[in-house]
């Protein structure tokens, strides 16, 4: 009878836990989909736009149209398009992603195929680096509206990042033979990128700054990136003039500055380098900005410094992924980006964990595959490192550092004569990659 009583006792403190959690997240679930997300004030440079004016005013406007009714999902769309764009330009997707989600979910409670919806949430999983399900989205979108080409560039976008360039290539086709603009020549250039084609993807990037209107965030972004396939194939005063341009038509871009910063760290001026790496990140939340500064500390000599930053990005990204798995309105994968912040610490152990999770949710992904083969690397475990880097190299990507990693690797597996030809191609235009990669793939193809 005792024993009978203690059960009982169990049962119902389980039944009273569970039910404060099912409470506390119907609350919570309320709370967030009754919020509203206003703008949020710029800072720096950006704050004295009259793009900035201009985005207020329509934030406004269409708050105020949404408050009067409820059930206008084109107002809706709108908003979560404008936060969207905002995250883009201030770097806090944290915030302004789960902002436009909030809204386009209000949109589809309206209506669950509504194209324009369907299409942004879409947008919002991807740039949560939920790519698996944003490519879902986009494929579901693509059957309501089969005619809008902007569609398939998310699904260029999802095939890409899940590792499946055939079917990217196909869409990204049929976005630029719908509507050869920014957006579609852009993503040519990528793919191009992709398959080893750098003449290719500069061209495809020209039409693209060209489309484009000068200024525009699109059009500067796309000129950037310019920059990096310049930079990559060793053409640096090239490479500074888009940047130089960007900043022009643009003033206080933060990937201007930070371009021209790797220009100024490659000349190994570091003290210019990490002025514009602050001027940058003065001007948007990025990470990557932060960890390019830390690298450029380090080079300068001041180790106490560049450690300081790395562990605040490594920490802003643990809290990135800790709030994702706790809000599924926001939910921000890191992993791959967490493993080579671990790298560089020489936390092999945490960096392998996170490269490998990022493999399991997309195993094809070639960029993902490198982090996985380098992680391995730096751990010294030279054999598994290379099934990794192979898988990495099947679509003939020509990035030097991609193929500088290879012929480390291919050279630690004995196998001299791939690890020679993966590192002369590497080297041969002098392209700006990281210093002690450099240093290290030089080291090894004079040793071979």
């Amino acid at each position: 009878m005792k024993k009978k009583s203690t059960y009982t006792i169990i049962l119902i403190a389980f039944a009273v836990v569970l039910g404060i959690i099912v409470l506390a997240y119907r609350n919570k679930k309320e709370k967030t989909e009754t919020a509203n997300y206003t703008l949020l004030n710029r800072t720096g440079a950006s704050a004295q736009t009259d793009e900035w004016k201009a985005t207020v005013i329509h934030a406004d406007q269409l708050m105020n149209t949404i408050q009067k009714n409820p059930g206008d999902a084109k107002s809706l769309n709108q908003l979560a398009e404008l936060y969207i764009q905002e995250a883009r330009v201030t770097g806090n997707y944290t915030y302004y992603d789960k902002a436009a989600l909030k809204y386009v979910n209000d949109a589809l409670k309206i209506d669950s195929l509504n194209f324009e919806s369907v299409m942004l949430k879409s947008l919002l999983y991807i740039s949560q680096h939920h790519f698996a399900q944003g490519l879902d989205v986009a494929k579901k979108a693509s059957t309501i509206n089969p005619y809008n080409s902007y569609i398939y560039g998310i699904l260029t976008d999802g095939n890409v990042e899940m590792g499946d360039y055939t079917a990217a290539v196909e869409s990204a086709q049929k976005m630029v033979d719908m509507r050869p603009d920014l957006r579609s020549y852009s993503r040519v250039s990528y793919l191009r990128e992709i398959y080893g084609d750098y003449p290719g993807a500069v061209e495809a990037m020209e039409q693209a700054i060209e489309s484009g209107v000068p200024g525009e965030e699109s059009t500067e972004w796309s000129r950037i990136q310019m920059g990096h396939l310049y930079e990559n194939t060793g053409e640096m005063k090239k490479a500074e003039m888009q940047y130089t341009i960007a900043l022009n038509e643009r003033p206080n871009y933060a990937y201007a500055l930070a371009g021209l910063a790797r220009i100024a760290t490659a000349s190994k001026d570091y003290s210019k380098a990490i002025d514009l790496y602050t001027q940058a990140s003065s001007q948007i939340n990025d990470n990557s900005i932060k960890e390019a500064l830390a690298d450029v500390y380090n080079l300068s000599g001041n180790k106490e410094k560049a450690d300081k930053i790395s562990e605040e990005v490594i920490d802003d990204m643990n809290k990135s992924a800790q709030s994702g798995n706790s809000d599924e309105n926001i939910g921000h994968y890191v992993d791959r980006e967490l493993a080579y912040a671990y790298i560089k610490i020489k936390d092999y152990d945490k960096a392998l964990k996170h490269a490998l999770l990022e493999y399991n949710r997309r195993p094809d992904n070639i960029d993902v595959n490198e982090c996985v083969a380098w992680a391995y690397y730096r751990k010294g475990d030279y054999a598994k490192a290379l099934p990794y880097i192979k898988t990495a190299l099947k679509t003939n990507s020509k990035n030097p550092t991609l193929l500088c990693r290879a012929g480390l690797i291919y050279a630690k597996n004995g196998d001299t004569a791939t690890a020679k030809l993966q590192l002369q191609q590497a080297m041969k235009d002098n392209p700006n990659i990281a210093e002690d990669l450099k240093v290290e793939s030089l080291s090894v193809l004079k040793a071979i």
